[in-house]
């Protein structure tokens, strides 16, 4: 599941998913950046494809709302259903049951070098093409140790 924001810019690509032996349960989901997106639309999702066995969200705090009703429907996570987020927020994260494994986009590097792109354009030096940053996944409780 995934937030409106987010569009089609981050499904899963499926030649990657395959290789792996995997693939995705039913189409991605896009709604509202919240718990209660995750909520209801996990819920939708169970109803749907009670043979689930993860849930990729677009944010921690939709992996909140999933983690929710998981526990709800008696689902262990990771046991049952491996839950994974985005942003790597600590207010999300610390809070959550399990804490949520989540990418970290290392946003405040990512801030730091547009403000910096920003006031080199302001002082007259423009420049071109992309500028990429390093980012992780942190695991914690929601999905299984790499093992």
């Amino acid at each position: 599941m995934s937030s409106s924001r987010a569009a089609h810019a981050h499904l899963p690509d499926q030649a990657a998913l395959a290789d792996a032996g995997l693939g995705l349960v039913g189409e991605p989901r896009f709604g509202a950046w919240s718990e209660g997106w995750g909520r209801a639309a996990t819920a939708m999702l169970l109803d749907r494809h009670p043979e689930l066995d993860a849930v990729l969200c677009g944010s921690d705090q939709i992996a909140r709302g999933v983690m929710e009703v998981l526990r709800e429907r008696s689902h262990r996570v990771p046991d049952d259903i491996a839950v994974m987020g985005f942003d790597n927020r600590q207010i999300m994260t610390a809070g959550s049951r399990p804490p949520p494994t989540s990418v970290d986009m290392n946003l405040e590097q990512v801030g730091r070098a547009a403000a910096h792109a920003l006031f080199a354009a302001i002082a007259g030096t423009s420049r071109t093409g992309i500028d990429t940053l390093p980012c992780k996944v942190v695991i914690r409780g929601s999905t299984a140790p790499l093992s």
